[in-house]
């Protein structure tokens, strides 16, 4: 195990294009770090300049103390795990897995010791004689996975492993990784766009934007208090709603539209600092949040979708232009286009600003 430091670390290419703006991170021993954001964000980026396959533009990283800014890839005690399994085609597993060992002149017992016991943990120790053709996807990226486990390298590096998957075995494998960093006790770096997966396996996950880290929190801190939009945004499946306009008080606090009109009264336990009202922000609320028909009404909006997902059903509405999801359980009985009563739940409101950066104004006090 090691602690992974960035100071100051940034990713500049040729014609002033910013991939990744100075950033610094601290990944604590044996600690699982997921990198989290859309495409473009400079997640990968910043993966390979751990790894040593992008040279950095400046700062310094350091690896168990060690600064490697000028230490090559195979020289960082670090092993890698790409989308593509990359496995030789013309090798057993077995020979997949011991290649790099081989390499670097491991003994043969040595070897074999540890490709059994990578097989052992992996589930894999039946397909060992198997070439990666008779493996289905799943056990390609088992193996791929065992290739690094081998080298009992002081971090693992996970670039968008699962994204080959389909989404049963992405679940399996997700538990698979999870249950090999609870067992191997080791520092982790995961990247990925996909926020189900940063949420369930990140002890703690950074997300990221147009090169720049947005928040860096356990998974459930970034999803009950996000720094700002983008986050909260990012965070959450179905996606946070999102209604822009000011606090004012009309027969109790409500929020209104630029032209003065009531877009929803809120909850009267809902009390936002004084200094947020009558200014320009955009609330935000999770769809599991806001309910239908029961408690005080917040808002009176036409039914436009039902999904219906067995254990759930997702409704869909527009309330002054914005699209409004809510998260019911179990099944609903109402008809499309019926105006149904929704309440928000005064404890999830978030208010952030109407600018770009939207920061979380109630995180400010």
């Amino acid at each position: 195990m090691a602690q992974v430091k960035l100071e100051k670390v940034s990713k500049v290419y040729p014609g002033d294009v910013r991939a990744v703006a100075p950033m610094d991170l601290d990944i604590a021993h044996g600690e699982f770090t997921v990198l989290v954001g859309p495409s473009g964000c400079g997640k990968s980026t910043t993966l390979r300049m751990i790894a040593g396959l992008e040279e950095i533009t400046e700062g310094h990283i350091s690896i168990g103390g060690r600064v490697v800014n000028d230490v090559e890839p195979r020289d960082r005690d670090i092993a890698m795990v790409f989308q593509s399994y990359a496995l030789y085609p013309h090798m057993t597993v077995e020979a997949n897995m011991a290649f790099g060992l081989r390499m670097r002149k491991h003994p043969k017992e040595e070897i074999a010791e540890r490709v059994g016991e990578a097989a052992r943990v992996l589930g894999i120790e039946e397909l060992l004689e198997r070439k990666p053709r008779a493996l289905s996807g799943g056990q390609r990226q088992r193996v791929a996975l065992g290739r690094a486990i081998v080298r009992n390298p002081e971090v693992f590096l996970f670039d968008e492993p699962l994204s080959n998957l389909d989404a049963k075995m992405r679940v399996q494998m997700r538990t698979e990784i999870a249950r090999l960093h609870h067992s191997l006790g080791a520092t982790m770096v995961y990247v990925t766009h996909d926020q189900t997966e940063a949420m369930t396996l990140g002890q703690r996950i950074v997300v990221m934007k147009d090169g720049f880290v947005q928040q860096v929190a356990p998974p459930l801190e970034l999803y009950e208090r996000p720094a700002n939009r983008f986050v909260g945004g990012f965070i959450g499946s179905p996606s946070m709603n999102f209604l822009p306009g000011s606090l004012a008080q009309k027969d109790g606090l409500a929020l209104v539209a630029a032209d003065g009109s009531t877009i929803c009264s809120l909850p009267s336990g809902f009390t936002p600092p004084e200094k947020l009202m009558n200014q320009r922000l955009v609330l935000g609320i999770r769809p599991e949040h806001v309910t239908i028909g029961d408690g005080q009404t917040a808002v009176a909006a036409n039914l436009q979708v039902l999904e219906s997902l067995g254990n759930e059903t997702l409704a869909y509405f527009q309330v002054a232009g914005q699209p409004v999801t809510v998260r019911c359980p179990g099944q609903i009985t109402a008809a499309i286009d019926e105006t149904l009563n929704l309440t928000f739940d005064a404890e999830h409101i978030h208010l952030f600003g109407a600018d770009d950066e939207g920061v979380n104004l109630l995180n400010e006090g």
